[in-house]
């Protein structure tokens, strides 16, 4: 505000300043302890969800008011101050705010605390590391939430916590060790299997062991104790898996060996532990997969992805979806050094409320209405999570997760015309992720062809192979994140390339735009079946 705005405008500013910080104070009050996070997730109101909006508000206008890039961000647009209207703030994201503005313009009054803030890093598509700052507080909210989510679906008692997630720049696998240590004794022994089967053979049965890792790499540690005749009816083994779509049909096959495996929401950008899975979300995707009018009341007849299943605490996350269906992400706490406000991740969503699921089970037709309800109940009365439901489809950015790396089309096209003598060939890509048996996963380039390209068999080998090599050598040249995972496990490298004739494939009436993005849906038990890829030529 200008040095002659009117009094009132002044009282205004340091009114809406104290709300802010109670409703902080508050919020800290009922992190003290898990047990109390977990008995707001149970005992969660659909009047909560309105205060959480209102303290979204409250967070955007006094980041309005102290948050120098914010400030400028939302002025250039014409802003007006109106009570209560949350979407009277401009959204922000990463190239829109985060790289117009530096560090300490980007937080609250314009000032970095140093003392206990970490740094966590993740690589874009230009290859240019990104610095997210969280302070020491911001932290400790974090763990805290972490702790108590956890506690929510395994308990405490004896927990022993195996943190397989990598421990690179990028800082998921420091922050889940530190927040499981909380609530658990952990070690943390990064993707290296060696160390977990020491850990579990030396350690024995008597715990129970959550081992927090990317789903290919818990996969992984399930078929190496199978090979080694592990005997899993002495341990009770679990597993908690994040940054990548977990898929039914791998989740099935650990749960064969493995008591419970659920999986996370999070991201760089925000924070971990945005949301989570319970037995009542992974019971509705797997019912909103298997089809029927459940489904297609949530969905819409003509959706065919499956989304993820996760349910949030809107206190700590508030989350919005614009018209287009595009996820905003507030985060509730004026503890978050540089503030995030409906930060537009990327990522495709809805949101359903707990009380909005029920009533649109209720309103399906006999018999299936009372056996979903049925189900509905049973599931629910694990964890008794309130709190609402998001249904997450994925990046609209063209993003491919896979073992805790991004791979991104401007990467992907870069390489694709390293040292390829039969690039010109080449009309446009799609990115996917495919199935390629045995519940495992790849990264996938599908190549177009010009219709007017002539590659015999072995031409088309060569443009597979070299594509691939190309690829996988500039993204280790540019994203730290892939570098470390090819470090880390081999299978980071086992990217596959088809080949497709003109207008065939997945490029079937389709586009010849050469960032289309062809994903196979992570809901499907069975993605290869459910949406075949023909290859003509295969790296």
């Amino acid at each position: 505000m200008t040095p002659d705005a009117p009094r009132t405008s002044v009282l205004r500013q340091a009114a809406l300043r104290l709300a802010t910080w109670l409703v902080t104070v508050v919020y800290r009050v009922y992190r003290l302890h898990p047990a109390l996070w977990r008995f707001t997730a149970r005992n969660y109101h659909p009047a909560m969800e309105r205060f959480a909006r209102l303290n979204a508000w409250m967070i955007c206008q006094h980041a309005y008011l102290d948050v120098p890039a914010y400030r400028h961000y939302v002025e250039e647009a014409g802003f007006r101050f109106r009570w209560w209207d949350l979407t009277n703030y401009r959204p922000t994201s990463k190239h829109d705010y985060v790289d117009r503005y530096p560090e300490d313009q980007r937080c609250w009054n314009g000032l970095i605390e140093t003392v206990g803030t970490v740094v966590d890093e993740s690589s874009g598509s230009s290859g240019t590391p990104y610095n997210w700052m969280r302070s020491k507080r911001e932290l400790a909210t974090v763990h805290k939430n972490v702790s108590g989510y956890v506690t929510l679906l395994f308990g405490s008692r004896r927990l022993f916590a195996v943190n397989a997630f990598s421990m690179g720049a990028w800082a998921t696998g420091t922050n889940t060790g530190i927040a499981m240590s909380r609530i658990a004794m952990v070690k943390n022994t990064g993707p290296d299997i060696d160390k977990i089967v020491d850990t579990l053979r030396h350690f024995g049965p008597g715990y129970t062991y959550l081992v927090c890792a990317y789903p290919p790499f818990l996969k992984h540690l399930r078929d190496r104790l199978d090979a080694e005749g592990f005997d899993w009816d002495a341990y009770d083994l679990n597993g908690f898996v994040g940054g990548e779509a977990l898929t039914e049909g791998l989740r099935d096959y650990l749960e064969d060996r493995f008591g419970r495996v659920y999986s996370g929401y999070g991201a760089s950008d925000l924070t971990i532990g945005m949301a989570g899975e319970s037995d009542l979300s992974v019971w509705l995707r797997r019912t909103l997969a298997a089809g029927g009018p459940l489904r297609e009341a949530l969905l819409g007849p003509d959706e065919a992805r499956t989304p993820m299943v996760f349910q949030y605490n809107p206190l700590e996350t508030y989350l919005e979806t614009t018209p287009d269906g595009r996820l905003l992400v507030t985060l509730n706490s004026a503890d978050i050094m540089s503030p995030k406000l409906r930060y537009d991740i990327g990522d495709e969503a809805k949101i359903v409320q707990f009380d909005e699921m029920k009533a649109a089970i209720a309103a399906l037709p006999e018999p299936v209405r009372d056996r979903l309800a049925f189900g509905f109940e049973r599931a629910y009365a694990i964890q008794r999570m309130r709190l609402p439901f998001l249904l997450l489809y994925g990046r609209k950015d063209s993003t491919v997760s896979y073992m805790g790396a991004n791979l991104y089309p401007l990467d992907v096209e870069n390489g694709l015309y390293l040292d390829n003598p039969h690039a010109a060939a080449i009309e446009s890509f799609k990115l996917a992720l495919v199935d390629v048996g045995d519940h495992e996963q790849r990264p996938a380039i599908h190549l177009q062809l010009r219709a007017d390209a002539d590659l015999d068999d072995a031409a088309r080998a060569e443009l597979a192979d070299r594509a691939a090599a190309g690829v996988l050598r500039h993204l280790a040249a540019v994203s730290r994140d892939f570098a470390q995972s090819l470090e880390e496990d081999p299978a980071a490298s086992e990217l596959r390339v088809h080949v497709h004739d003109h207008g065939t494939g997945p490029f079937t009436g389709g586009s010849t735009k050469i960032k289309n993005v062809y994903v196979v849906d992570p809901g499907d038990r069975d993605a290869t079946t459910a949406h075949p890829v023909p290859a003509a030529g295969t790296a």
